[in-house]
């Protein structure tokens, strides 16, 4: 078995999904049957996810999931030397991403960036950058000028956005977080509210950290990542960053060196 044995993927899609419980039970039972790790979250509006394997049995559960969700997925890849996931999960919710108010989805077509264009659009003096991410997760590390609105939770983002930020005056905005979800609800949210020009990171930081090299990137520390790796660096690689979350957030499991065999077993 290679030294990085475990693939890591995410993803998410905004689509109308129906007859959840009964999607529920047979993305379950995949995961089991493949020794999938991780969790899935469902909803009428779509799925979301990061989910953890061996890389063959990887390659079968992205067949699966395409079949079940009638989708050709879109995700993003990395690579760790053991499990970061201890027990696999298919969660029903509201939503996927949680803002707490309604989103015209549609209204950001045409606002996405692709990571080879995202230097020269932050790099604009006229551009203000927004980090979307929880203000632990932005304390790790962001891109190079970017506005840290240091809130708890993502649903407290458009308020910050109304009391600091007018239509009129600040027109062209720059937004990311780690995957791409936050951005997909938060930039069509931002043209409702009268922003002119918006523009979201493709796929999140971690698009961006994959696509870029090193010397090219204006991203400053680390990714933070919601599994035991807690962080990722410039090259998706674990990074050093100790655990900083809040009480109120479930720290990940941590493994247990002296025994192995019970990691798979043990509850989170």
């Amino acid at each position: 078995m290679s030294e990085l044995a475990y693939q890591i993927i995410t993803f998410y899609e905004f689509k109308r999904l129906e007859n959840l419980p009964e999607l529920k039970a047979r993305l379950k039972s995949a995961m089991d049957e493949l020794s999938i790790k991780g969790t899935i979250i469902i909803a009428e509006e779509g799925f979301n996810s990061t989910v953890s394997g061996l890389i063959a049995d990887i390659e079968k559960f992205i067949a699966v999931l395409e079949k079940e969700l009638a989708t050709q997925l879109k995700y993003k890849s990395s690579f760790h030397e053991e499990r970061p996931f201890l027990k696999a999960k298919v969660r029903i919710k509201n939503e996927i991403v949680s803002l707490r108010q309604a989103v015209e989805i549609e209204k950001g077509i045409g606002t996405h960036a692709k990571p080879a264009d995202w230097n020269r659009i932050i790099s604009d003096e006229n551009t203000i950058i927004l980090d979307t991410r929880n203000d632990y997760e932005v304390e790790v590390g962001t891109f190079r000028g970017a506005i840290n609105p240091k809130i708890e939770k993502f649903s407290d983002l458009p308020d910050y956005v109304r009391k600091n930020f007018n239509p009129q005056e600040n027109r062209r905005f720059a937004m990311f977080c780690t995957g791409g979800i936050r951005c997909e609800k938060f930039a069509p949210l931002m043209k409702e509210m009268g922003f002119e020009e918006v523009y979201q990171l493709e796929g999140g930081i971690l698009k961006y950290l994959e696509e870029t090299p090193e010397n090219e990137s204006l991203w400053e520390g680390e990714c933070f990542v919601f599994d035991d790796r807690i962080t990722v660096d410039n090259n998706l690689m674990p990074g050093k960053t100790a655990d900083a979350r809040p009480l109120s957030v479930n720290p990940p499991q941590k493994k247990n060196a002296a025994n192995p065999a019970q990691n798979e077993t043990k509850k989170r």
